[in-house]
């Protein structure tokens, strides 16, 4: 690595777990702070941003979903993945509706914490640019999105699924690749989810009027284009 390395936070209570990814991540390249409680955690990345925390839910005291919640009134963009236990559904769910960018269940394999790790710092570092598609303007920095100079509100799993619209104009992407990249590898809740996104995103996008973007293409995905399409 080039200059610095990244930073990263990993807030868990299990001393194993804190163990295994500060030796790990260490031995990869990155600084490494660990907190085994959400109070401690929540101190660390104000008095230290980190460029990316590992976040367990299941804490003691300041539960995982709330550090989740404070840290994103601190900064909007900060890279937070969640460790979550298998059979825990919903609070992956809620965690993504409150802003996680992504998740891994327990146990997880050390080798696809890391790539995913490095995917969400590479995509972090490229967010930089706004984003243009038509009228449609995302910036991904202060998180706002534009429709022909229309201010449009969007909640952060909204945000995340037209980013990945927004990052492939043109090209058809089924029910799965929105999930995996919008949602998270892994994402075990219901896969329905999609088309009621899709929906709240064409209400969003087209409240003034505006012609469609979001086309289905039946029976293989959803693709942004401009130009006639079904509206089913």
């Amino acid at each position: 690595m080039e200059g610095v390395p990244p930073r990263i936070l990993v807030i868990d209570d299990d001393p194993g777990v804190r163990s295994l990814l500060t030796r790990g991540l260490s031995y990869e390249g990155y600084v490494v702070e660990a907190a085994a409680d959400g109070e401690a955690g929540l101190r660390s990345a104000l008095e230290r941003p980190p460029e990316l925390v590992i976040l367990d839910v299941m804490l003691p005291g300041i539960g995982g979903l709330e550090v989740l919640r404070r840290l994103r009134l601190t900064d909007a963009t900060l890279p937070v993945m969640l460790l979550t236990a298998r059979d825990q559904p919903e609070q992956q769910v809620a965690g993504l509706e409150g802003g996680a960018d992504d998740y891994v269940t327990k146990p997880f394999s050390f080798d696809v914490l890391v790539a995913r790790v490095r995917a969400r710092l590479r995509r972090r570092g490229d967010e930089g640019g706004v984003l243009r598609f038509g009228d449609l303007t995302l910036d991904p920095a202060a998180h706002t999105a534009q429709r022909a100079g229309r201010e449009i509100t969007l909640t952060a799993q909204e945000f995340r699924l037209l980013t990945t619209f927004l990052e492939q104009p043109g090209r058809v992407l089924s029910k799965s690749v929105l999930l995996d990249r919008a949602w998270g590898l892994g994402y075990l809740g219901d896969p329905n989810v999609v088309e009621t996104y899709i929906k709240q995103l064409r209400q969003k996008l087209e409240g003034a009027g505006e012609a469609r973007l979001i086309h289905t293409i039946r029976g293989v995905g959803y693709v942004l284009r401009q130009g006639p399409g079904e509206r089913p």
